[in-house]
């Protein structure tokens, strides 16, 4: 992904994506909660942290992700977003084939593995 940036008299804009293939998402992440410990084979995900802070990992490391905070998440890596303290949102823009059943889910603590 190749951002963007410009600055304008009234402030200025981001474009994450310019005419690619992508979808667009903004999750909602619970205190305490946790996304599976998955990969994607079709795919890869950019994350920009929208408010509160959560738990990420990306393949073997894991950090804890402030507001502002942007995170690119290679297709076939492991990945995994935990709520922290506070409901969090999280853009989350996917380039690639796009398919909710492109989860390879290795850990989960809703029992979907």
């Amino acid at each position: 992904m190749k951002k963007y940036a410009e600055k304008r008299p009234w402030g200025g804009f981001e474009r994450f994506t310019l005419n690619e293939k992508s979808s667009v998402k903004i999750l909602s992440i619970k205190p305490g909660a946790k996304l599976s410990l998955q990969k994607h084979k079709h795919r890869s995900e950019f994350w920009k942290i929208l408010d509160n802070s959560v738990r990420v990992s990306v393949g073997n490391r894991s950090w804890l992700a402030k507001k502002g905070e942007e995170i690119m998440v290679p297709k076939g890596a492991l990945h995994r977003i935990e709520g922290y303290l506070r409901l969090a949102r999280i853009l989350e823009i996917s380039f690639g084939k796009f398919d909710e059943n492109d989860v390879v889910r290795i850990k989960d603590i809703y029992g979907r593995v």
